[in-house]
């Protein structure tokens, strides 16, 4: 005869089968694959539910393009942004300053909304065709039909609805969320939607964007619960002397209810990289970067604290290599820094993101221009404040303040931050501890 016998839990070692929450994240809406064959050319996948395929398929098509072209072409997009709208100058016909103007509004103003409609609508126009032509003309601009065709899922995948999650896996750097669509793949906008027609053609704008590429996914050793997050401030002490943004509010935050360090040049850094215990929950840079000569190849980002000594992928690389896939390092990376444009022939920005997320961190978010001190600060504020909660993902986040800051500021430069990885980690904290006296369960 079979008895139920009643029973406590005390102990659950195995924590529900499964600590995991990224690997039990839904599969992207939609994932573009772009490979770099041996000989430079291009192959392009397409798939995710949100395609129209044959179940169980994926669109492939070999690309009639270079890759080199596409760095360049992306390099050519974030100089543009870079010379139409942080440079931008409001002269007069005699080339004199107007009185009164900032004499570079886009880069010292965060809400845009005092600009004249017809200027902003100027620039922002140039930018979205520039944008699309990246996409459209030189990554997928042959007139080959089974071009044709990719192009045209591609499209409708991306403009029949918002707010997707979109993966872009490739080795080859584009800035997605500065990439746009084209007018027709719109419907023609209502007379009354007032600034958001400005910026809905903005991938950026409409979907959760991350690129991936080069990095195999961490399995092994994912980050243990905790109570209180540990957290590092990264920083050039001379940023900012006179208070001028708000990074000093971003620190406060930094430095509130967590495990707070703070460094100041690269010793410091080097030695946190030497720790095979070191564990951080988020790690973030407001310092100054430049890019260094790479050969042939684009020139790639280095970051630069207060000591100003080069911390580039190299540096990440020989600190962390000889720990292996059982390192405690897995943070969630916020390179705020602002560097000298992107130079002639091209920048790699993702190189160094590439370098952590090989050591372990489970993203990296950073501006893919020389980004103007005032909306960094702001734009990081907004994002830390709300990563630190604990409750939304990176994506989601990065996602809504690009929306808010283009349509209630009209500032598109929220869309110039860029996700390497990392979309759906959020910052997970321990659950209380379930009451399990008297507690009554069967087999």
């Amino acid at each position: 005869m079979n008895t139920e016998l009643p029973f406590r839990v005390v102990q659950d070692p195995s924590h529900g089968f499964t600590r995991f929450p990224d690997e039990s994240a839904p599969a992207p809406d939609v994932t573009v694959c772009l490979d770099v064959l041996g000989d430079g050319r291009i192959r392009a996948r397409l798939y995710g539910p949100a395609v129209t395929s044959a179940p169980g398929s994926e669109h492939r098509v070999d690309l009639l393009v270079h890759a080199s072209d596409i760095w360049d072409a992306s390099a050519d997009l974030c100089r543009l942004w870079k010379e139409l709208l942080v440079d931008f100058r409001p002269l007069t016909v005699d080339g004199d300053l107007p009185p009164g103007e900032p004499e570079y509004p886009y880069a010292s103003l965060v809400d845009l909304r005092s600009r004249p409609p017809g200027e902003l609508r100027g620039i922002v126009d140039e930018l979205t065709l520039a944008g699309s032509e990246l996409l459209f003309g030189t990554l997928l601009g042959s007139t080959d039909p089974r071009v044709d065709r990719f192009r045209t899922y591609l499209a409708r995948a991306l403009s029949e609805n918002e707010g997707l999650r979109v993966r872009f896996d490739s080795e080859l750097y584009v800035p997605w969320p500065m990439v746009c669509l084209r007018p027709e793949d719109l419907p023609m906008p209502e007379p009354d939607e007032g600034p958001a027609v400005l910026f809905r053609r903005f991938l950026g704008h409409r979907h959760q964007i991350e690129q991936t590429g080069g990095a195999y996914p961490w399995l092994d050793s994912r980050q243990e619960q905790f109570d209180i997050p540990t957290v590092s401030l990264n920083h050039d002490k001379r940023m900012d002397r006179k208070g001028r943004t708000r990074a000093a509010e971003v620190a406060a935050v930094l430095a509130k209810d967590t495990h707070f360090v703070e460094r100041t040049d690269r010793a410091q850094f080097v030695q946190a990289l030497a720790n095979p215990e070191l564990c951080e929950h988020l790690m973030y840079f407001w310092c100054h970067g430049h890019f260094v000569p790479n050969g042939t190849r684009p020139a790639r980002l280095a970051l630069r604290l207060t000591d100003v000594t080069a911390i580039d992928a190299r540096t990440v690389r020989d600190g962390r290599r000889r720990f292996g896939n059982n390192s405690r390092f897995q943070p969630f990376v916020m390179l705020n820094a602002c560097h000298a444009g992107v130079p002639q022939g091209g920048g790699d920005l993702a190189f160094l993101g590439g370098a952590l997320i090989h050591a372990g961190a489970r993203g990296v978010l950073g501006p893919q221009i020389e980004m103007p001190q005032a909306f960094a600060a702001e734009y990081a504020l907004e994002f830390v404040t709300r990563y630190l909660g604990g409750t939304e993902t990176a994506g989601a986040i990065a996602y809504d303040i690009a929306r808010r800051f283009a349509d209630e500021l009209h500032n598109p430069l929220g869309f110039a931050y860029a996700l390497h990885c990392g979309m759906d980690t959020s910052l997970g904290r321990a659950e209380a501890p379930l009451d399990t006296d008297n507690q009554e369960l069967t087999v």
